[in-house]
């Protein structure tokens, strides 16, 4: 038994959705998307954590502390609550970060230690069981409603990901101006955080398009051809398909804009996946283009001891009949 089972949200939470039917907490106390929701604009921007009610959800209680430790203004203090977040993520319990997001989407903009991380966080609580998956059927996808898949504690982590997403669009225009932001950490976060809003999509997409005409790092460049790949994925747009076409097959492009529109395009179709396209790959997908493109939270995603996220992205998606020893790339939701 984890020490956690103990918890009393732990128990509502298995009488509810484990022994009973999670349809039936639709809009109730634990549904934490209309939790989420019903945060005050006031309590967000003055960090009123009180206001919020985390013993409803498993390890809530954790997550406030964390987010207490992150204005202490002590360095050591703010990498040990960040560190001890994204842990919860990567532990699929999403529950109780994700009412936390709104005022990691604060700490992202201010002016505190550890705003990439913290927006780094927002990003995962956002996505569900990416990490390893590398297929094009899968890679830059969202989860749909009626696929269930529940946290180890027994919630429903459609839900939690659901809230973090709404979150990121109720909070779009706080975080547009991050893509211009002058560190290379944060406007790559603030790409990887946008990408997966569940509103505001057309706003979105024009600030990547406006700030690929701007940028001039590559591995911010690559970023934004991801992040629009990713939200055409959840918000399908012809005229976005259109240019990722473009942008691979475009001589004049930079190699790292080619590759990821490559990525892209193959992720957002099931066409056959044509001889330029892998010709082009092979030209392009340098170990220089692999090292530019390893910090990317995509690339870290997927990487693994003996493979870069690039290569196992290529293995998986040109040679698909290629057994892949890593549980994500052939089963990545099992």
């Amino acid at each position: 038994m984890h020490w956690w089972e103990n918890d009393p949200a732990y128990r509502a939470v298995v009488r509810a959705f484990v022994d009973g039917d999670p349809l039936d907490q639709v809009g109730g106390p634990l549904d934490v998307r209309a939790v989420v929701a019903g945060i005050r604009p006031e309590a967000k921007d003055g960090f009123l954590l009180e206001e919020v009610p985390w013993d409803r959800f498993p390890d809530g209680i954790r997550v406030r502390e964390d987010l207490e430790r992150l204005r202490s203004g002590d360095p050591a203090a703010v990498q040990g609550a960040l560190g001890m977040l994204i842990g919860m993520c990567a532990n699929d319990m999403r529950a109780a970060v994700a009412p936390a997001v709104p005022f990691l989407i604060r700490v992202g903009v201010g002016a505190e230690a550890g705003r990439a991380e913290a927006l780094a966080v927002v990003a995962e609580g956002a996505r569900m069981r990416h990490q390893g998956v590398c297929t094009r059927a899968d890679m830059l996808r969202f989860r749909g409603d009626d696929e269930w898949s529940f946290e180890v504690t027994g919630y429903l982590q459609n839900w939690s990901v659901q809230a973090a997403r709404y979150a990121i669009a109720a909070d779009t225009d706080l975080l547009l101006p991050l893509l211009d932001d002058p560190e290379i950490t944060v406007r790559i976060a603030s790409a990887y955080v946008l990408a997966a809003a569940a509103d505001r999509a057309q706003d979105i997409l024009i600030a990547f398009h406006t700030r690929m005409l701007a940028e001039h790092d590559p591995a911010v460049r690559a970023g934004l051809v991801l992040a629009i790949a990713e939200l055409a994925r959840a918000h399908p747009d012809s005229q976005t398909m259109a240019w990722i076409q473009a942008s691979w097959s475009d001589p004049a492009r930079p190699p790292e804009v080619r590759v990821c529109a490559a990525l892209g395009w193959m992720c957002l179709t099931g066409e056959p996946i044509p001889d330029e396209l892998r010709a082009m790959l092979d030209d392009l997908a340098t170990d220089e283009t692999v090292q530019l493109m390893a910090p990317l939270p995509w690339m870290r995603a997927v990487e693994n001891g003996r493979s870069s996220g690039l290569h196992r992205c290529l293995r998986a998606m040109l040679h698909p009949d290629t057994p892949d020893t890593e549980v994500g790339c052939d089963d990545p939701w099992s």
